[in-house]
């Protein structure tokens, strides 16, 4: 995206330094368009997905000079992005950009993942405490289920940190700028639908054994998910935090064959 200078959306400042030039853009939650003007300058072409629509005219305003802007009023969560980079980009580049209140933070990324669009990178802002989730390392402490679901899809890397005090008003927490450059899974699962299930369920009772939690969330004795971790070589006395894509992968076949 090149460097792009200050955003000011709702009142809040932040500088972003760090980035690449781009073909064309998909900004979710463009505000007040400053990051959007930045955009519009690098890329061919922004396509800017806004919900609220009292910023519809805003944006008109501000950025009607630009003949490479468009700006579509939808949910992202419900929008078929599939459709739109067909018929907006064409056979350009696309990259995802997004200033989004925390709270759909991860659906909206999980969203743009699972979808399995033509998109190279996702950058965007989030709480720094989802920053660390989001880049962790599998296998140590700070991971959870999101850090094993953003892993199997892409690389993340934390850009940047942004302090609560480089906004105005300040919030509460500090956040970062992450990146998540996507690519081809590097573990492969015979069924993503399982994969993903035994991945939740390991996490959903972070204090628990994997013994434990894998038959809570699946509704399993434990003599048979005790087989199942045999089969998979996972020790049924780890946490799902100590266990990487490959064993989440080797334990969701082994789920698999065992109906």
């Amino acid at each position: 995206m090149g460097a792009v200078s200050q955003i000011d959306r709702f009142g809040q400042r932040l500088t972003f330094t760090k980035g690449r030039h781009c073909v064309g853009v998909i900004e979710i939650g463009p505000g007040i368009g400053v990051l959007t003007r930045e955009l519009l300058q690098r890329a061919d072409k922004v396509v800017a997905v806004e919900l609220d629509k009292r910023l519809l005219p805003v944006l008109d305003e501000t950025l009607g000079e630009f003949d490479n802007l468009k700006v579509v009023n939808a949910d992202v969560l419900e929008l078929d992005l599939h459709r739109l980079i067909e018929e907006e980009f064409d056979s350009m580049e696309v990259v995802v950009c997004a200033n989004l209140p925390y709270y759909i933070t991860s659906p909206v990324i999980m969203k743009l993942l699972e979808d399995k669009l033509p998109i190279s990178t996702i950058t965007v802002m989030v709480q720094k405490e989802a920053a660390v989730r989001l880049c962790a390392q599998p296998g140590t402490r700070d991971s959870s289920a999101i850090t094993a679901a953003v892993r199997y899809y892409c690389d993340p890397e934390l850009l940047f940190h942004v302090s609560a005090g480089s906004f105005m008003p300040a919030p509460k927490v500090d956040s970062a700028v992450i990146q998540l450059v996507l690519h081809e899974p590097a573990v492969h699962p015979k069924n993503e639908k399982t994969f993903f299930a035994v991945i939740k369920g390991a996490f959903a009772q972070r204090r628990k054994t994997v013994l434990n939690s894998l038959s809570s969330s699946l509704s399993l004795d434990k003599n048979t998910v005790r087989d199942i971790l045999k089969s998979a070589g996972v020790d049924e006395n780890a946490r799902a935090e100590r266990l990487t894509l490959e064993h989440f992968s080797a334990i969701s076949d082994a789920v698999d064959e065992m109906e």
